[in-house]
């Protein structure tokens, strides 16, 4: 999958309104950044390397797996998949926006 995939798959499992209420961005190193603004209705889901409430660091790799059930965000953080900078309530809701 590329940067491009995974955004449209976090996309539609955003929809309108995910609820989040804030900014978050997955940030897969060299594979590019996937950026979530769901302070606006419609969410709006791009791939600009802009700031964000919380940052999500992760391999492209991982995040697939996450978009596709096959990784728990909590697990991958607990096994150091995952890193987090920022606001942590907002990284709490993670697991509700890619199910």
């Amino acid at each position: 999958m590329s940067i491009e995939s995974a955004t449209t798959k976090i996309k539609e499992k955003v929809g309108e309104d995910c609820g989040l209420a804030s900014t978050l961005k997955f940030d897969c190193g060299d594979d590019g950044v996937i950026f979530l603004d769901a302070n606006t209705v419609p969410n709006v889901v791009t791939n600009e390397d802009t700031d964000a409430a919380c940052t999500v660091k992760l391999s492209l790799e991982d995040l697939e797996a996450m978009i596709g059930g096959d990784l728990d965000p909590m697990a991958a953080f607990s096994l150091g998949k995952l890193q987090l900078e920022g606001d942590m309530a907002v990284a709490m809701k993670l697991g509700n926006i890619i199910k």
